[in-house]
């Protein structure tokens, strides 16, 4: 068994994804045509029930997973979901029970984020005492926890590089790793058959997936995200678009064809390096593979320049235009600012954050903020700075939580 170091592993708790400081390496491979897209002749196009498998990726998905596409589209043109990652797991302070959100706010998020990266590691045997299946069953407990209230469930893959099976993060690979572990899980590539067995217990567990009411959950999945960056190593400095395409359209026709899992969404997801169009999509597999457009974004958020602030918002428009031409659901998929380890701002949540979700008329489905912890917030709790703040952000008009959101999971007549 190789050796696992929990440090390491936790330390996802406490972070971010993405390392503002790493260079983005220019694309200098050319893009491939993006599909055309016939855009709805009227000019506020309102999607209908009916209507609603026509935009998504899997056409036999179910009727569960139907209805999260649609009432996250139609929410979107007024209102968006507050989320969080390990929101029933991670804690500020270590002090578990209720999340974080609803000790400070009263109600639990609309949305819970998850992560595939214990279920699928080398190390899970699937046997009772191993911490690796423990922790499968627990994300299982809560994801079912989470529908049964009536959240939306959502999750990242911090797949570990196929050589190993150790890291995730690019700068602790080897230079062969960095440059051969996306290409080797190609069709045809030596590590093809490991990454076709990690899809498999992914389709195993979201198969496995079921409400009190006896249905199948609807995820949102988000692989290989902020794929821009040089942080992990599906990103830029090491894939080249087409290669990302590839996969990308493998994983979603293996996991829809041949394992039959039509309980999915599926979330393409860069950092914010992208504040064009042309370079959003430069690594797009195509409207058939994608359900939702999202964006990660850390870096216009910290304090010292509030130009940052407005570049967040003109690229968060660009995502939502994209998503109003394509007929898709936009998101911001994951953000916040890490307290205390950075200084926060006057009035962050209810104007910094607010304004950049919500000027010019940008619609998004969701927000996620990512996981507190023992010694860093992202989302404050009664008796640390920004409270209020939080609380003013969170009683505005267009963001929701749990106790204010529709019925996620009914399709209207």
């Amino acid at each position: 068994m190789k050796k696992f170091f929990l440090f390491m592993c936790m330390s996802l708790v406490l972070a971010g994804c993405s390392e503002d400081n790493d260079p983005i390496v220019p694309e200098p491979d050319p893009v491939d045509p993006v599909d055309p897209v016939d855009p709805p002749e009227e000019e506020d196009f309102i999607l209908q029930p009916g209507d609603t498998r026509t935009y998504m990726v899997d056409a036999s998905a179910t009727e569960e997973t139907v209805a999260l596409f649609y009432q996250l589209k139609t929410l979107s043109r007024t209102n968006f979901i507050v989320g969080q990652q390990d929101a029933f797991s991670a804690f500020y302070g270590n002090n578990g029970g209720e999340s974080d959100i609803k000790k400070v706010a009263g109600s639990d998020p609309g949305l819970l984020g998850s992560d595939f990266m214990f279920i699928t590691d080398d190390n899970n045997n699937e046997q009772p005492n191993n911490w690796f299946y423990q922790q499968e069953q627990q994300i299982i407990a809560d994801v079912v926890e989470a529908y049964d209230k009536g959240m939306v469930n959502h999750f990242t893959w911090h797949l570990r590089e196929p050589y190993e099976g150790d890291h995730f993060y690019a700068d602790e690979m080897t230079e062969f790793q960095k440059a051969n572990a996306f290409k080797s899980i190609l069709p045809g590539g030596a590590n093809h058959e490991y990454y076709k067995e990690k899809l498999q217990k992914v389709a195993e567990v979201t198969k496995s997936l079921r409400g009190s009411d006896g249905n199948l959950i609807p995820i949102i999945f988000r692989p290989f995200h902020e794929f821009d960056g040089g942080w992990f190593w599906w990103g830029a400095p090491y894939v080249s678009p087409q290669d990302f395409k590839t996969l990308w359209r493998f994983t979603v026709e293996y996991l829809g064809d041949d394992l039959e899992v039509h309980n999915i969404l599926y979330a393409y997801a860069p950092d914010n390096s992208y504040s064009t169009a042309t370079t959003y999509l430069q690594r797009y597999p195509g409207d058939e593979y994608v359900d939702i457009l999202g964006m990660d974004n850390y870096g216009d958020f910290l304090p010292g320049d509030a130009s940052k602030l407005t570049a967040a918002n003109a690229k968060l428009k660009m995502v939502s235009e994209l998503a109003k031409d394509k007929v898709k659901i936009a998101a911001m998929t994951e953000t916040g600012l890490f307290v205390p380890n950075n200084p926060l701002p006057a009035n962050f949540y209810s104007e910094n954050l607010y304004e950049v979700l919500t000027d010019n008329e940008i619609q998004i489905g969701f927000v996620m903020f990512w996981s507190n912890s023992e010694n860093v917030y992202t989302v404050p709790v009664p008796g640390v700075e920004g409270e209020e703040d939080f609380l003013e952000f969170i009683q505005k008009e267009e963001p929701l939580l749990l106790h204010e959101m529709p019925d996620m999971y009914n399709l209207p007549n």
